[in-house]
């Protein structure tokens, strides 16, 4: 139970990103910067990125209209494989991928950017890492995944024939 409770908590986080940004919700996007109403999924955090070695790079490609659809498509992806239990190794890989390229946007390990505090309260270990190492542990357990859309999944010949799809 504890790992359909971690893998179901860690899809609701990436399918609520999902509709956060697409809807604006109110959380971390308002209405006004909703994908439905014309703004940009990843302006905001990619901009906002004033630290580290990557900062150019993010900073260039924040508002591609292509970067947006893969990010939002990864979210939603992401999230649905979890919750329902299917396709669970490429979505914690793909998971653990957008997980990993926040961290380095975040940049943890410095404790001052653009003048101000960034507010890492550990250089090494955040929330992006722990929910990677959970990713790792759903995919490396996929097999024990329970749920009647799971055990469909993996009757399947293509799944069945081909176990990094489980």
């Amino acid at each position: 139970m504890g790992l359909l409770g971690l893998r179901v908590a860690i899809g609701f986080e990436f399918l609520w990103a999902f509709f956060d940004k697409t809807f604006g919700l109110g959380y971390a996007t308002s209405s006004a910067h909703a994908w439905v109403n014309g703004g940009s999924p990843t302006t905001g955090f990619l901009s906002g990125v004033n630290v580290g070695p990557f900062q150019g790079i993010f900073n260039g490609i924040a508002g591609s209209g292509v970067v947006d659809w893969v990010f939002m498509l990864g979210l939603l992806g992401v999230g649905l494989a979890l919750i329902l239990g299917v396709a669970l190794r490429p979505a914690a890989i793909a998971g653990a991928a957008m997980l990993l390229l926040m961290y380095a946007a975040s940049w943890p390990f410095a404790t001052i950017g653009g003048g101000q505090t960034t507010g890492s309260t550990n250089p090494v270990v955040d929330d992006h890492i722990v929910s990677t190492m959970a990713l790792v542990v759903i995919a490396a357990l996929a097999a024990w995944s329970v749920g009647p859309l799971s055990r469909r999944w993996a009757a399947l010949p293509l799944v069945r024939s081909h176990s990094w799809l489980r």
